[in-house]
């Protein structure tokens, strides 16, 4: 692409903005050769967010660079909420599996009827792990080690091979969860409290009006409060995606001149909501973009952003004439310090399947510019913020009921981010 920009460079605005309609022609041909599969990418550790060290691989160079952060005086690390385990698609019919989230250890197994559970790992006998060979058996998990069957419904032991009487306090813990938009979803809380919201159901997703059409799935070295927070952060919005899409995801490259004759704005509004639904917010987004200063209509895009609780957001998309689709974004902590996000994309199924693809794969270029400063920043509780910062302290405020007083905290972090 670096002769590309520099051809359009030379060329001067009036050629310059035919080369670059020719160049997007030949970007849609390509991507249109691989249209009908859904786009679907995934970073795995240490993958983006670091920048490289002479002499060091980029895994290595990231681990240094955890080592060396000091992530300063943290929230609590896990929010009370609704947070996705697993695409629905992933848990077939008798699977179970093994997950580790949350700061728990919990097993996920769907019965042959459909329905599925989540239950905490460990056997109360001797400790074994149920999703490490256990199995599917009616409606219970059989623990792999001695055949104890446990309930997925309210975790009761129903069958101990071996014994006459199975003891009445002999259970498993089990978690709230649900299964909405395709995905599976537990709920957490500090105290162990039942869901005080429920989360909801996207009708175009669930009709299949709109279509899967791609998903990207990220690791994040921050504190869960640190993404949501970005949306009442609008200064960050000209200066981080200002510039141009072709400049890609390393913020050292990002604002070159060589993609000058580009420009993104954005207009951003925050605002919390009202009760009964004070647990969610909305951010409304207007997008336009010019080349060499003239405005490219087409390119008007409106983004409604509603997050439901600290883990969901519903991005809605309106274009005037290439339609209606949604973004469904999760971050679910792993550790204090480690996000699992995923991208989610669905889309009207009569608007061609490359659009949504172009949509997820520029949504996710802006994602991995913020990655970038969320992976290498320091949480400051008390911020140094001018007048049109408002709306940050105003997010914190919002964000900071899905704490309780028994939500657990960190301990003061001396050596780096080595958890």
């Amino acid at each position: 692409s670096g002769w590309c920009g520099a051809a359009l460079l030379a060329a001067g605005p009036g050629r310059g903005e035919l080369l670059f309609l020719l160049l997007i022609l030949l970007l849609l041909v390509l991507l249109l050769l691989g249209c009908s599969r859904p786009l679907v990418l995934r970073r795995g550790p240490g993958r983006v967010g670091y920048l490289p060290a002479p002499g060091l691989s980029r895994g290595e160079a990231a681990r240094r660079a955890r080592r060396a952060r000091r992530p300063g005086a943290l929230p609590p690390p896990y929010p009370n909420g609704w947070y996705r385990l697993l695409d629905s698609a992933q848990l077939p019919r008798g699977a179970v599996r093994s997950l580790a989230l949350l700061g728990e250890q919990l097993a996920v197994f769907r019965t042959q009827d459909g329905q599925a559970y989540v239950v905490g790992a460990f056997c109360p006998h001797l400790g074994a792990n149920l999703a490490a060979g256990g199995r599917v058996v009616g409606s219970c998990i059989e623990c792999p080690f001695h055949g104890w069957e446990f309930r997925g419904e309210d975790g009761k032991c129903t069958r101990i091979p071996y014994a006459e009487k199975v003891p009445d306090f002999a259970k498993v813990r089990t978690w709230p969860s649900c299964e909405v938009n395709g995905m599976l979803l537990v709920w957490y809380h500090c105290e162990g409290a039942g869901p005080t919201w429920a989360v909801p159901e996207q009708r175009e997703v669930a009709t299949k009006e709109w279509v899967f059409r791609g998903q990207t799935e990220h690791l994040v070295d921050a504190h869960i409060q640190e993404i949501p927070e970005n949306a009442a952060d609008a200064a960050h919005l000209a200066f981080v995606h200002g510039p141009a899409i072709l400049g890609g995801s390393d913020l050292r490259y990002t604002r070159s001149k060589l993609w000058d004759f580009m420009k993104h704005t954005w207009k951003a509004e925050w605002q919390p909501e009202r009760e009964p639904n004070e647990h969610c917010s909305r951010l409304l987004l207007q997008h336009t973009a010019t080349i060499f200063g003239r405005h490219i209509s087409w390119m008007d895009l409106t983004v409604s952003a509603r997050q439901v609780g600290p883990g969901l957001v519903f991005l809605l998309f309106e274009h005037a004439f290439l339609g209606h689709g949604i973004i469904l974004q999760t971050v679910t902590p792993l550790e204090p310090l480690l996000q699992n996000v995923v991208h989610t994309i669905y889309y009207q199924k009569n608007i061609p399947a490359i659009i949504p693809k172009l949509i997820l794969r520029a949504e996710c270029i802006q994602f991995e510019r913020d990655i970038t400063i969320w992976n290498n920043k320091q949480y400051l509780p008390k911020p140094l913020l001018v007048r049109e910062d408002s709306s940050i302290q105003k997010h914190r405020r919002w964000f900071a009921q899905f704490y309780s007083e028994k939500s657990t905290r960190l301990p003061a972090q001396k050596e780096g981010l080595d958890w």
